[in-house]
């Protein structure tokens, strides 16, 4: 019997714990999903208005160069999904670098790959490798990396925040109770009914003792959780306070658009600088016919290529498959491809962080609170008489100590010493992720 107490007991206590947590889990994970769908709506918003850009004032280059905007997007979702391996200053510079060569060919220099000579693989990948050095683009790409970088750092930091957080809310659910944890759960709640007092409360100082015992290591997350909550207030806010990402977002086609028009405008000292550069960016087409049969069997030049064969008639959002194995590896990281569409318009984050912000406040002092938020179905508090453990009397004598670890030394009800590692584990994760967001 006392053996099927301990089992009631541990399953009824840890039902109510995950009961409490799962509110608070729930409200992260609903706020993380409405978060990402707002980002995500942004950026397929924006995605479609940079596409507009290439269909109406760049038609000749339009096609090869959406399935570099679609990578761009694809990188800044993944970006504001948290992903640690993606930088948008690279992936910014990653696209200018792929744009150069066809700005050049077919907006510079027009007349590049007449009937007599056909653009150099070798020519395109020195113009992407000298890029950066050459500069056609003035200072637009680095504006650009740096203003998206600064927009977007605080909708980076809280998805990642609210996926801690997630994290740190599994821990009660693996915790297991201790033993001496669950033999004063059993003295508590079902001694009584060996001398048939099956309706009488237990006070309210013994029920704080044994909770504030056997929920001591959580307790040690109060005041990581506490720091966690003020920086989630603080990214909220910083979110809501004004439409600083929307308009870094919607710049993306503008910035382009200028970068564009500086290469065209600075044509002739850019071609100078090319020839110095790179030399010869065409080669001539050789009047030798090739056969199907050796064409089968000749490999491809270079990658770069196929990539341009391909994505010519590729859908607007399909990322492009270079036939690098590294790079296939990256791609299927990739979150799905962005899908534009005219009806797609972004929601506002001002009104989702402001509800986060007003929900997230009340729950700052969860963990230390959640013994007594346990103790309030247990204790009957208008009655005159209850259980101390040990007998029936009309108010608790013993000591009520506090949360956490060192306040259980002197728990008269329950000794615990050291706290389960998964709960260790996740405040040192809570820990070192809060330090992390204040160095930003």
């Amino acid at each position: 019997m006392e053996e099927s107490y301990y089992a009631a007991a541990k399953r009824d206590t840890l039902q109510n714990i995950l009961s409490y947590s799962f509110e608070l889990k729930y409200l992260i994970l609903g706020h993380a999903s409405s978060f990402q769908d707002t980002f995500h709506s942004l950026l397929s918003f924006t995605l479609n208005h940079t596409y507009s850009l290439f269909e109406s004032t760049y038609g000749a280059i339009s096609q090869d160069a959406k399935p570099l905007v679609s990578t761009l997007f694809s990188d800044l979702d993944l970006y504001l999904r948290g992903d640690a391996n993606t930088s948008v200053e690279h992936s910014v510079h990653s696209f200018y670098d792929k744009l150069f060569p066809l700005v050049y060919q077919h907006l510079v220099n027009p007349g590049l790959g007449s009937n007599v000579s056909t653009w150099s693989s070798e020519g395109s990948e020195c113009l992407r490798a000298t890029r950066h050095d050459i500069n056609p683009f003035g200072p637009h790409p680095q504006e650009l990396a740096q203003g998206l970088s600064r927009a977007l750092v605080a909708g980076r930091a809280l998805s990642r925040a609210l996926a801690v957080g997630s994290e740190v809310l599994n821990a009660p659910e693996s915790v297991g109770m201790a033993r001496q944890c669950g033999r004063a759960l059993v003295r508590m709640l079902f001694c009584p009914h060996c001398r048939g007092l099956t309706l009488i409360r237990p006070c309210g100082g013994l029920c704080l003792n044994v909770m504030r015992g056997c929920l001591a290591g959580l307790a040690e997350l109060d005041g990581p959780w506490r720091r966690y909550v003020a920086l989630l207030e603080g990214l909220s806010g910083a979110l809501s306070g004004g439409y600083e990402v929307e308009l870094a977002l919607l710049r993306i086609r503008e910035r382009i658009n200028d970068a564009i028009l500086t290469a065209q405008l600075h044509g002739p000292h850019l071609s100078a600088m090319v020839g110095k550069v790179c030399g010869s960016l065409t080669e001539p087409v050789s009047s030798t016919p090739v056969s199907p049969t050796s064409r089968s069997l000749t490999p491809s030049v270079n990658p770069t290529i196929e990539l341009q064969t391909s994505v010519t008639s590729s859908s607007p959002t399909t990322l492009p498959n270079t036939g690098n194995q590294h790079e296939h590896i990256t791609l299927k990281r990739r979150s799905l491809p962005l899908k534009p569409s005219k009806n797609d318009k972004p929601r506002s984050l001002k009104k989702i962080s402001k509800e986060f912000m007003g929900y997230i406040q009340r729950y700052k002092s969860f963990f230390s609170t959640l013994p007594e938020m346990l103790c309030e179905g247990e204790v009957m508090m208008d009655e005159n008489t209850c259980w101390s453990g040990e007998d029936v009397v009309e108010s608790y004598t013993g000591h009520v100590v506090g949360n956490g670890l060192q306040a259980q030394k002197h728990n008269p009800e329950i000794k615990i010493r050291s706290a389960d590692p998964i709960l260790v584990n996740a405040k040192e994760k809570l820990e070192h992720f809060n330090q992390e967001v204040l160095r930003l």
